[in-house]
């Protein structure tokens, strides 16, 4: 597919406008239409949505989202040569898309999207851990997206949706599984990118759950996922020894066997032993 609307292919975009692909930016333009097409697909019924979209570049995905129908997007570009593309994509579909220049990290997007919201994106390889990470630990939830629909290096996406005893698991799986729903939905090999990166991609599917999985503070949950994965290969009588003296008892009290390691143990288990600690803490009891 050369074309999903009157605009011209993304090879002469890039070319016209000398968007070769920056490594500082963590940039790998995806070229194909049919891919970034079927992505928009990904992130569900956009009819009645705004989307933010981080990273837009020449505006492939751009594109598929407003051909899919979203209701309005706004993209947020760092590189200040990828915005005369996206005012051609604006003025192909007027009113329907907004471009602010600058930092994804540094700009609040809420006042310029209206609810419901979802989000789509090929993240720069460089910001897209940090960002998902503030998408999924706002101060109040349900947070302001219905959906993120993710592109990461294949590792990363792995590494969010891995279960217990696999060697992904870890801090993020537990993050993005507590009040989110966590899914690959799409591979990539490197050849679809330009430039080809070194590994695979993989787009994520994260929706959001009401409220989370199991309850827990987060504050301590967060606490004990990092002490017991800082030190994952420790016993967690050892790697969570500093966060109370009667520790093993309460992992005791939470199902939990004092010798096991943060790899073994399942989201719901850690949820019980932070409510277990928050009891004792509370109580003021050793």
């Amino acid at each position: 597919m050369s074309s999903i609307d009157n605009l011209p292919p993304l090879r002469e975009v890039i070319a016209r406008h000398d968007l070769r692909a920056k490594k500082q930016l963590g940039q790998n333009f995806l070229l194909d239409l049919n891919l970034t097409a079927k992505i928009a697909r990904q992130a569900g019924d956009l009819d009645e949505c705004d989307v933010l979209e981080i990273g837009p570049g020449p505006g492939g995905l751009t594109r598929g989202l407003l051909a899919e129908g979203a209701r309005h997007v706004l993209a947020i570009e760092k590189d200040a040569r990828a915005l005369p593309a996206l005012a051609e994509i604006a003025a192909a579909y007027p009113g329907r898309l907004s471009v602010i220049h600058g930092d994804a990290l540094q700009i609040d997007p809420l006042q310029h999207l209206t609810p419901p919201i979802r989000v789509a994106a090929n993240l720069p390889y460089n910001i897209g851990t940090e960002l998902l990470i503030r998408w999924l630990t706002p101060a109040d939830w349900p947070p302001f997206w219905q959906s993120l629909t993710l592109m990461f290096q294949k590792e990363v996406a792995e590494r969010i949706v891995a279960r217990p005893g696999s060697k992904a698991y870890g801090r993020l799986a537990l993050l993005a599984q507590w009040r989110a729903d966590a899914r690959i939905v799409m591979t990539l090999p490197p050849e679809a990118f330009v430039p080809g990166p070194k590994i695979h991609s993989a787009v994520v599917q994260l929706t959001a759950l009401p409220g989370p999985r199991f309850p827990a503070d987060p504050a301590i949950l967060s606490q004990i996922t990092a002490a017991a994965f800082n030190q994952r290969r420790k016993m967690l009588r050892a790697s969570l020894r500093g966060l109370h003296p009667q520790i093993e008892a309460l992992l005791d009290q939470a199902g939990i066997a004092p010798t096991a390691r943060a790899e073994e143990i399942e989201l719901e288990r850690f949820c019980t032993l932070a409510r277990a600690l928050q009891a004792r803490r509370d109580a003021g009891t050793p």
